[in-house]
């Protein structure tokens, strides 16, 4: 049985794809401009005897890849993807390196969300595995850091996911005040290497996330197939604002569908309406189903 699989998930930048791992593949994150920089990393090397392969980016579980516009990914994901996965469970090495070494420094950098009270701080290297909402320092018992940034008394909520932090606020600061101190606060701290959420967290998350994919098999047609577009179509929009979007239900009977908005997108006053619009328009398109209402509600 293969212990790894790849996922392929495309970014905003069209040349760049990601071949997300089901486990962790190195602790820190490395950036390779060709082969002979690549000297320290055999899966790296070997990425780079494919001719369109232009930069290769290893962090966390994922690895990114930059391709020439010789070819297209619609034309080269899947083998790309195939042979990361071969090489991951033939057992080879992905990198041969001391940890401590050839780091790429960390960066944070700030962006604004559509939502006024929400800022978005974007790092250089994975952060965490699964997605995490805390509404409060109560919430915080196995997230060292969304605990610390509690202690700033303008944030109100810490939303994470992937490779950011969206931070909402409370009207006491403005964010050109406090922007700077957060965004250094966040850099220093993933450069420490401190702990970010506790293993023993991720790992119950993750069991808790196995039981929501045997609860999706349980659903009905219409509700998976709700799930799917919500997955393929919207949460990526919605995570490029520093927000998350989850299906909450589906009712048949009055062909209602409900679903939660989480970080960025949770009370941003423009957001709320225009997701429920655009998504309504589009699962009424989609299913070929003019009677499909949205509701949609603040996580």
């Amino acid at each position: 049985m293969s212990k790894f699989k790849i996922s392929i998930q495309h970014t905003n930048n069209p040349t760049i794809v990601k071949f997300t791992a089901n486990e962790f593949l190195t602790k820190n994150s490395y950036e390779f401009k060709n082969i002979d920089e690549a000297g320290n990393s055999p899966l790296a090397q070997q990425l780079f005897y494919l001719p369109f392969i232009k930069t290769v980016y290893i962090s966390g579980n994922f690895i990114a890849v930059e391709r020439y516009n010789i070819v297209t990914w619609e034309q080269v994901a899947e083998e790309v993807g195939t042979q990361i996965e071969n090489y991951l469970n033939e057992g080879k090495p992905v990198l041969i390196v001391d940890e401590t070494s050839k780091k790429v420094p960390v960066t944070v950098y700030a962006e604004s969300t559509p939502n006024p009270a929400v800022m978005k701080f974007v790092a250089n290297k994975k952060l965490v595995t699964t997605i995490w909402e805390f509404k409060n320092i109560d919430e915080t018992a196995h997230a060292p850091l969304a605990k610390s940034l509690f202690h700033f008394p303008f944030v109100k909520e810490v939303f994470m996911d992937e490779n950011y932090i969206s931070i909402t606020k409370y009207d006491v600061a403005e964010w050109s005040e406090v922007t700077m101190e957060i965004r250094e606060f966040i850099r220093n701290y993933i450069t420490d290497d401190k702990e970010i959420i506790s293993e023993g967290a991720t790992a119950q998350k993750q069991e808790t996330n196995e039981v929501s994919n045997d609860e999706f098999e349980k659903l009905d047609t219409t509700s998976q197939q709700i799930i799917n577009i919500l997955e393929e179509y919207v949460k990526p929009a919605v995570a490029s604002d520093g927000g998350n979007i989850s299906f909450q239900g589906f009712d048949e009977e009055s062909q209602r569908v409900s679903v939660v908005l989480q970080g960025a997108c949770s009370g941003c006053p423009s957001s709320t309406f225009t997701l429920k619009n655009g998504i309504e328009t589009m699962l009424r398109e989609m299913l070929n189903n003019p009677d499909i209402k949205v509701e949609a509600l603040n996580g």
